[in-house]
């Protein structure tokens, strides 16, 4: 039955790239996507009938971390594809067949992504999204926009040559050990502990490199200012939560294999390193930045790095590590598609030239500043509460230093934001300065029901997150951060 929820998008694709009409393709994307959402709900909380149907053994399963990835995926497509009609409809000088095509396409190799429990098909998969999202990229077809995507397969492609080198060594570490090589996860779990230790430890440092580039980590994050800069909120919104989630995903599958094993220490530091150093990179970039969605690229940067952080603290921090990977897709989605209103309405994405967006586009400038302040860790949002707990698990387990400078980081990403996002949205607009923001301005793009509802949406779901985590989505978390914890 899991066939099904890979297939389906699939079909979807195919049909969504037969239909002629550009006006009347993007309905599609909804229809489909609530499909998939129903679904994907019945694969994750299934009846006791249904449970053996979707609990396939070998290649493709769903476990308890799978399940917590799959219902991220089918909510956060489904309210992008909320979005989607009206900003295709705003975009009728664009044919959008390929686009809405590649958007189901995508989803499909996500899919395939969470279901792989074999290294060799995860790897398969991992690089099909990327090739199926490459075109969503190039949607504007300028030359920013082609050179944001050639960049985005070329350090992709690197980064998945480095996987696939440690598929390797992984497959060489059963042999060199001199059991019977396997790239089935639960198999790699069970034989861990005689695996070849320098084997595994080089095994893991080159799949975390290869899946932290298409997640985004520094020092392999060079792909991300340039491809969420160029793409359209609705793309910047499936990669900043979805394509990233999958990559962490498959670091955390090496993880566990790790963890089963003799490299769990050693597995752990790096992760902490890697995720400090995110941050403190994404710190950096972020002080002074001109163009608000660059800025959104880096913020993606500095929360990859908590991601990893917080599995790398282990104990406590792995829930809320798990709890901010849904927190921080769904503010994402907030921040992605209200810049997108933002940047329609002025032409522009640079703050000299886009200023007083409350008066221009009310909305839009409401909800990227309340997307800013939840983004950053700010009560009684989502992000407040994981952070929160990824920080109190630090002092807990005596990391007092990892904590402290967290803490540090945090304080700096939030001045270094703040600053961009106030200009966006407090002052007076600046008169356009070039064709392209005099026609936005003469176009006279105004917020609207169509277009920030879905935004909207998405603001409620990280305010919920805040105050009230429902009892089904804490036990799957629960269960996934004990799988992950070898309990």
């Amino acid at each position: 039955m899991l066939y099904i929820l890979v297939l389906f998008p699939l079909a979807m694709a195919a049909a969504t790239f037969a239909l002629p009409s550009n006006r009347w393709r993007p309905w599609l994307l909804p229809v489909g996507a609530l499909v998939y959402l129903g679904l994907a709900a019945v694969a994750i909380f299934p009846t006791g009938e249904q449970e053996a149907l979707w609990g396939m053994e070998g290649w493709l399963r769903l476990d308890a971390l799978g399940k917590v990835v799959l219902g991220l995926l089918a909510v956060l497509f489904f309210l992008c594809t909320l979005y989607a009609p009206a900003y295709l409809a705003v975009r009728l000088d664009r044919p959008n067949r390929v686009f809405c095509a590649n958007l189901f396409v995508v989803l499909a190799m996500m899919t395939l992504v969470v279901f792989s429990h074999h290294l060799g098909l995860m790897w398969v998969a991992m690089e099909a999204t990327t090739l199926a999202s490459a075109p969503l990229l190039y949607f504007e077809h300028n030359a920013r926009s082609l050179e944001a995507t050639w960049k985005y397969l070329l350090i992709g492609s690197v980064g998945i040559a480095l996987a696939l080198f440690g598929s390797f060594f992984l497959a060489y570490s059963s042999i060199k050990a001199g059991l019977q090589s396997t790239l089935l996860f639960e198999q790699l779990v069970e034989i861990a502990p005689k695996l070849s230790p320098p084997w595994l430890h080089a095994a893991f440092v080159l799949l975390f490199i290869g899946y932290g580039t298409k997640m985004g980590l520094a020092p392999m994050h060079t792909w991300k200012p340039d491809a969420y800069g160029e793409a359209p909120g609705l793309v910047g919104t499936l990669l900043a939560g979805g394509l990233t989630s999958c990559a962490f995903l498959a670091i955390l599958r090496i993880y566990q294999i790790c963890r089963a094993g003799s490299e769990a220490e050693h597995a752990r530091e790096i992760l902490v390193v890697a995720g400090l150093l995110s941050m403190a990179v994404a710190a950096v970039f972020l002080a002074r930045q001109r163009d608000f969605k660059r800025m959104l690229a880096y913020s993606s940067v500095e929360h990859m790095g908590i991601l990893v952080l917080g599995i790398g603290l282990g104990g406590l921090a792995v829930y809320g590590a798990l709890l901010h990977l849904i927190n921080n897709a769904l503010t994402k989605g907030v921040l992605f598609l209200s810049a997108g209103n933002i940047h329609r309405a002025y032409g522009s994405k640079v703050t000299d030239n886009v200023a007083g967006a409350l008066q221009r586009v009310p909305l839009s400038g409401a909800l990227f500043l309340v997307g800013f302040l939840a983004i950053t860790g700010s009560p009684p949002f989502g992000p407040f509460v994981s952070e929160f707990t990824i920080a109190s698990a630090a002092v807990g387990s005596g990391q007092v230093w990892a904590g402290g400078l967290f803490l540090v980081l945090l304080a700096l990403v939030f001045i270094g934001m703040g600053t961009t996002v106030l200009s966006v949205v407090l002052g007076n607009a600046p008169p356009p300065r070039s064709e392209m923001e005099a026609g936005a301005e003469k176009r006279g793009f105004r917020d609207g029901f169509s277009t920030g509802a879905p935004i909207l949406l998405m603001l409620v779901l990280v305010l919920m997150l805040g105050v009230y985590v429902p009892p089904p989505l804490e036990s799957l978390l629960r269960d996934a951060a004990a799988l992950l914890e070898g309990r």
